[in-house]
């Protein structure tokens, strides 16, 4: 394949704030695409219609535009292949699943949630994988045709071949294996006529004429349902390679619950977007000792997709830091850091509107960093002397802290009215004042119990940090009750 014809793509799925993980895979693209003179495009897979949310799509986008990355094609400049959001391309899948369907590699099944859980709760109470049993594959044409005459709620489900195993080439992992009977009969299209990831994902890819598919490890499994979509289709799969997933220092999964994942919480506390591009394109390419200061241009010209490693790449925040360090002094002119600075300070219109919270609040200027200064500390530095004017032991504050946490989750638009809406309900399910739930979480955000006001100081910080704050509050506390303060 000649590397004018190299077309690749970065696929997220606005359901949440934008992970580091999404910025490693689309560098990784970018980088491929650079390399071969290709095409990078940016696709928005949105299938999954009860998280997805397009404030969450135009943080994916801010997100990656931040990062430095520019794109050929996508949703919001579009181009020959469009549209790029998959929710606008509902119509275009229908007709591949109903071919799979005619040329008997598909079937409709019409097992309820219920059904499909207790039979998923007996496969695992029996030490099996829990995956579909087939039970509708039996059904006649007849039968089927007259349920789904009658309107009854149903899927469309892919075959798996009984036996053998599916072989296939992969970019990092090289030759690769799977057994068909540990692949499970993929739901192709759901009940509500939108097509699973699976589906569309090789759909779009083919329309899009996308030549390599670069992601993370963790879909190295599902190769042997795309290779079956393409085969079922009749159409030529891409080349795949799977990059190896970030992890901690601890070798664990890189996740939200143990450390700080969203971009946006990199750019609250200050982290420039070279540093980061420069930390996470450390993990594509082979250098030598104190060459580690690069910009995306120079990490294109060291890089190398034919020598990449398996081993997990370590989010290693000390390294971060000292790459951002690098970057502040030695690449930022006087006058490129003071603007960065204001930029900073200016993003979300945290300084704007924290002025604007502390006008009625302070007596002269000079009061002002006592108020407002949380609103752009990296580290809070919380001790447990932040909580002695809290009317609540401990034990309480650390219940507070640790339920409030996974309400906060919830909420899809961040902003002080669902905020306050989602504590009141928070107070209510839990029978407190709503007072009482504030008083811990204020010092938690702050750091004190002199402040701005909670609601629109949550909004100002952004979930990604106020996440951090709590996390981190709740440790001190616990300590607290540990010891028994």
């Amino acid at each position: 394949m000649a590397d004018s014809a190299v077309r690749v793509r970065i696929a997220p799925s606005p359901t949440g704030e934008p992970h580091v993980g999404t910025a490693y895979i689309a560098l990784f693209n970018y980088l491929f695409a650079k390399k071969h003179g290709g095409d990078f495009i940016l696709r928005i897979e949105d299938t999954d219609a009860t998280r997805s949310t397009p404030e969450f799509e135009k943080k994916v986008l801010d997100a990656l535009k931040w990062c430095g990355l520019k794109w050929s094609e996508g949703p919001d400049i579009g181009g020959p292949y469009g549209p790029y959001r998959q929710s606008d391309r509902k119509d275009i899948y229908k007709p591949y699943v109903e071919k799979i369907v005619e040329n008997g590699h598909g079937f409709r099944c019409f097992c309820t949630p219920e059904r499909l859980e207790g039979m998923r709760e007996a496969q695992r109470a029996a030490g099996k994988p829990p995956k579909y049993d087939g039970l509708c594959l039996s059904l006649s044409a007849e039968e089927v045709t007259s349920r789904v005459a009658a309107g009854e709620p149903h899927v469309v489900r892919m075959k798996i071949p009984a036996d053998g195993s599916c072989k296939f080439h992969d970019g990092v992992y090289g030759d690769v294996e799977i057994p068909w009977d540990a692949v499970d009969m993929q739901v192709l299209l759901k009940a509500d006529g939108m097509p699973t990831y699976h589906l569309a994902n090789v759909v779009d890819d083919h329309l899009m004429k996308i030549t390599h598919v670069a992601r993370g490890e963790e879909w190295l499994a599902s190769v042997p349902k795309h290779i079956l979509i393409y085969q079922y289709l009749g159409l030529e799969p891409p080349k795949f390679m799977h990059l190896s997933l970030m992890r901690n220092a601890d070798k664990s999964k890189l996740s939200k619950r143990k450390n700080p994942t969203s971009i946006s919480y990199y750019t609250a506390l200050g982290y420039l977007p070279e540093a980061l591009m420069n930390f996470l394109g450390l993990f594509f390419i082979q250098i030598a000792e104190g060459e580690e200061l690069l910009t995306i241009e120079e990490l294109a010209e060291k890089f190398d997709p034919e020598n990449l490693s398996k081993a997990g790449a370590i989010f290693d925040i000390q390294k971060l830091d000292w790459l951002n360090a690098r970057w502040i002094r030695e690449k930022l002119s006087e006058e490129e850091f003071a603007a960065r600075v204001i930029a900073w300070a200016s993003e979300n219109d945290r300084l704007k509107e924290g002025l604007k919270l502390s006008q009625s609040r302070i007596s002269k200027l000079g009061e002002l960093p006592d108020l407002a200064a949380f609103l752009f500390k990296s580290d809070l530095g919380l001790q447990p002397s932040a909580f002695a004017g809290v009317k609540a032991s401990p034990e309480e504050m650390l219940d507070i802290l640790n339920t409030v946490q996974p309400h906060l989750e919830k909420i899809l638009e961040w902003n002080k009215e669902s905020i306050e809406a989602e504590l009141r309900a928070v107070a209510d399910a839990t029978g407190k004042k709503l007072k009482a739930i504030v008083a811990p979480l204020f010092v938690a955000v702050s750091g004190s119990q002199r402040s701005l006001p909670l609601f629109d100081s949550m909004e100002l910080l952004g979930r990604a940090v106020v996440r951090q704050r709590l996390k981190a509050a709740s440790q001190v506390v616990a300590a607290m009750v540990g010891s028994g303060k």
